[in-house]
């Protein structure tokens, strides 16, 4: 049975219009006019228990929405969900106690008190037996290497150690599911590879179920095997990774060693040469003309190394995008 269901799920909002100007202004006091704004519509997946799944969107794409609607803290306009076996907008205190929100921008921690002091409170809140919390407690914390941090208070840490502590919190009560909501964001490398390499290893160990969205595509590369890409509210994609490097990528990236040491200098006759240094190069090329353009530069040119790949991910990832930008500037036009 699946740990999320969604089926045509839709959040439409009223929008107020304002119109332009004093008299705009003052017009608007008394007829208000409105239009509707559809942040998500009609989507439909299913997230087996145990995936972890990468949600992939522009800004605005509806994928916070999507969440919130998950989560129970808004309510759909159209559609269903289910959720652990549960409609989350009915809030019921079990489906609570089932998953977590970690929204990288939104903290649940107390400012001026130590985590350990917000961990405590957590642990009242779900009624955790206090053996099964130190337990969770000193895994999280050996996990993530922060156990001489708990009782330093939270305004005095670091963005990454912040962070650290927000997943220890949403952990505690062992959730079925955890939704992830830019978890890294602003984070520096280092911090970025940590929170990846702990939830993967929660996830080895208790099997969680993960729904995440991010724009860093270490994170989805690192932790994720499916993909679902929205974009102005529709699900456009759902798959593996290599499938959405196929369905998107129209393009091959071919990386030429050259015997002689220099880059020849009418390369780009073959293809959009991306880069040109010390006898290496990389161009970009249609997909079709793979073949016909490597037989022409190894007939041309002496190549020491040939490697032909797609493109990387974030460049598969922008091509989506804008398509779906240019989509829907041609739709309003």
């Amino acid at each position: 049975m699946p740990i999320v269901e969604a089926e045509d799920l839709t959040k439409t909002y009223r929008v107020f219009q304002k119109r332009d100007g004093l008299a705009g202004a003052v017009r608007g006091l008394f007829r208000r006019e409105y239009r509707e704004v559809k942040a998500v519509e009609s989507i439909s997946f299913a997230i087996e228990p145990g995936e972890m799944v990468a949600f992939l969107g522009p800004n605005g794409a509806g994928k916070t929405t999507t969440l919130k609607m998950l989560s129970g803290l808004i309510y759909p306009s159209g559609g269903s969900a289910r959720v652990l076996g549960f409609t989350p907008s009915d809030r019921v205190d079990l489906f609570r106690r089932q998953f977590a929100l970690v929204m990288g921008q939104k903290n649940q921690l107390w400012w001026d008190l130590p985590a350990a002091d917000s961990f405590d409170l957590h642990r009242e809140i779900y009624q955790l037996p206090t053996a099964e919390y130190r337990e969770t407690l000193d895994e999280l914390t050996t996990l993530l290497d922060v156990a001489r941090l708990t009782h330093q208070p939270v305004r005095e840490l670091s963005l990454g150690e912040r962070m650290k502590m927000e997943l220890i919190a949403a952990l505690l009560h062992r959730p079925r599911l955890l939704l992830l909501d830019e978890p890294t964001i602003g984070l520096d490398v280092v911090a970025q590879v940590t929170i990846q390499r702990c939830l993967k290893e929660y996830h080895a160990r208790r099997g969680v179920t993960m729904l995440l969205t991010s724009h860093y595509m270490r994170d989805v590369e690192a932790l994720c095997d499916r993909v679902l890409v929205i974009n102005h509210g529709h699900l456009i994609y759902d798959g593996d990774l290599p499938g959405l490097s196929s369905r998107f990528g129209q393009t091959k990236l071919i990386k030429l060693e050259f015997a002689e040491g220099e880059v020849p200098s009418d390369l780009a006759r073959f293809g959009e040469v991306d880069r040109d240094e010390g006898g290496e190069a990389e161009i970009r090329v249609d997909r079709s003309r793979v073949a016909e353009v490597l037989g022409a530069i190894l007939d041309r040119y002496r190549v020491a190394d040939v490697v032909v790949q797609d493109p990387p991910l974030e460049q598969v990832i922008t091509r989506v995008f804008q398509e779906g930008r240019e989509g829907a500037d041609h739709d309003a036009a």
